[in-house]
């Protein structure tokens, strides 16, 4: 590559990683307070995924760090090991896991895992997303309950109702912040080059400062409160940020090594970890205008990597993200450069910007995600989905219902059992079939046929009267269980003496036929 087109690629990736940067920002502090935990930890995650895992990556445009899709876990993981710390370790060995799966070649199993669960489990993390965030959307504030019937407006814009005190400014701010999400992208505001320019989640948090900064100085009451904005630490340099990760605070505690819900945690957390980032590379694969494909197993390897040191500096699980990454693709990346672009940005941002990143309002976040909720659990999927029918339909349901009933584990658990019986209920359904014409039967074998098939074959063979003719099909059975190879041979073995004539067509003869030039058609799967 000589240097011109060298300066061409870098600054393409340059522009990509700024945009990427600019997305990731909004995402990686949203999905912190998401989580329950310090703002701090989301930029770790973005900051370890820009730096390490696009450098290990074998994929040019995809961007890893926080997931919405993880937001479920790390709440219930918290709440289940009862400190962040102890949840640090379960991200810690959720990366070791994940390492071992690359390892193992894992990557191949992902696409065994049918997409009704997935969509499932996908979709119900969206619900999730939504009741969630609607307190902070709505500003709640404690449970004080308003004495009379009717909500009493109160000093500073806040509305007192049974459920606590609603911020009037955070509820506009969120309605504003979700208007220029869903109208970002309609073709009306395409046309504008500043639309087209400024990502849509850049767009929500630039409202919210300002939205900040103008009521602080025209109406301090109704301005949101420093307990309703973003907390990032002041960090004036290294030795700051130094204090800010130190193991007491951030680092995870090995004696709960012994404890097996950190273990379940931590395989919970690889696993979904690991089908979100293979997603991601599909995705990927398919809008790159190269169709450049990325290793999964290595992909699973540095993700590992990434999630061991996140786990060890307080960061959230990582995962390659879709939204980040299709960012990356349409600012016309090149290179995984513009990832680790994005990645130092995210640094600098940690102590250059606090005092602006600290102006966001917390509405601003929950309306991000909130949208991202919507797009996971939109309605027109449910209709999708229950136009394919029952086979699709009812896996999808039982891991929604599952992921919310329980957790993320069991659902995608619940939701694969459901569909190995559907498959099980379609292969096992009806594989003998008899027709007869006068005094000749045609009994097919139209499938495999496991001990099952006994009971009906029994019946079958019991109706053909003495002096038939009887022709057994089994040329599409690939399989047949002993049993009814037993009881088809007691029928033969018996037909002389009812002058029944018999003719057995196996599947050896079939293929003797295509051998001297005939063709050999299965039916299409059922």
């Amino acid at each position: 590559m000589n240097l011109r087109a060298f300066f061409s690629t870098f600054q393409r990736d340059l522009l990509a990683g700024t945009v990427v940067f600019l997305v990731a920002l909004p995402l990686c502090l949203g999905i912190a307070n998401a989580s329950g935990v310090e703002p701090f930890a989301g930029l770790v995650s973005g900051i370890v995924g820009g730096l390490v895992v696009a450098v290990l990556s074998g994929s040019r445009l995809s961007v890893s760090g926080p997931a919405a899709g993880l937001v479920v876990i790390v709440v219930d993981g918290i709440a289940q090991l009862g400190s962040f710390p102890a949840f640090l370790l379960a991200v810690l060995l959720s990366g070791a896991i994940q390492f071992g799966f690359g390892m193992l070649k894992a990557g191949r199993f992902a696409a065994y895992v049918p997409s009704p669960v997935i969509k499932g489990m996908l979709a119900a993390i969206g619900v999730l997303l939504i009741v969630k965030q609607c307190p902070l959307a709505l500003g709640l504030g404690g449970a004080q309950a308003s004495s009379g019937a009717q909500a009493a407006v109160q000093a500073g814009g806040t509305v007192a109702t049974p459920l606590g005190s609603i911020s009037l400014t955070a509820g506009l701010i969120t309605l504003l912040s979700l208007a220029i999400l869903l109208g970002w992208e309609t073709r009306a505001l395409r046309r504008f080059a500043l639309v087209r320019l400024v990502p849509a989640p850049l767009a929500v948090v630039l409202l919210g400062i300002g939205a900040t900064l103008l009521l602080s100085l025209l109406a301090p009451s109704l301005a949101p409160p420093a307990e309703h904005r973003v907390a990032l630490p002041s960090l004036e340099s290294f030795a700051a940020l130094r204090v800010a990760l130190e193991w007491a605070d951030f680092g995870p505690h090995f004696a709960q090594l012994v404890n097996p819900d950190v273990w379940r945690v931590a395989i919970t957390l690889a696993i979904v970890a690991s089908l979100e980032t293979l997603l991601s590379l599909e995705a990927v694969e398919q809008i790159d205008p190269a169709r450049r494909r990325a290793p999964p197993d290595r992909e699973l390897k540095a993700q590992g990597v990434g999630n061991l040191i996140a786990g060890a500096i307080g960061g959230l699980p990582i995962t390659s993200v879709i939204v980040r990454s299709s960012a990356n693709v349409h600012a016309g990346a090149h290179s995984r450069l513009s990832a680790i672009i994005h990645g130092v940005l995210l640094l600098v941002s940690v102590f250059a910007l606090t005092s602006v990143i600290n102006l966001i309002p917390l509405a601003c976040l929950a309306a991000i995600l909130i949208f991202t909720g919507v797009k996971l659990a939109k309605p027109s999927l449910f209709v999708a989905i229950a136009r394919h029918g029952f086979a699709p339909f009812a896996p999808f349901i039982v891991t929604l219902l599952g992921v919310l009933a329980t957790d993320l584990l069991i659902g995608i658990v619940l939701g694969i059992l459901c569909s190995v019986l559907l498959a099980l209920y379609a292969n096992l359904r009806s594989p003998i079939v008899l027709a007869q014409h006068g005094d000749h039967y045609l009994l097919s074998f139209r499938k495999d046929v496991s001990f099952l098939g006994k009971v009906p074959l029994k019946h079958y063979l019991q109706q053909i009267p003495d002096g038939a003719t009887v022709i057994v099909d089994a040329t599409r059975a690939d399989f047949v269980d002993h049993d009814v190879r037993e009881l088809l041979d007691a029928f033969v073995a018996d037909a002389p003496r009812r002058e029944i004539a018999v003719d057995v067509r196996h599947q050896v003869q079939a293929q003797a036929r295509a051998a001297r030039g005939w063709s050999v058609r299965r039916p299409a799967a059922e």
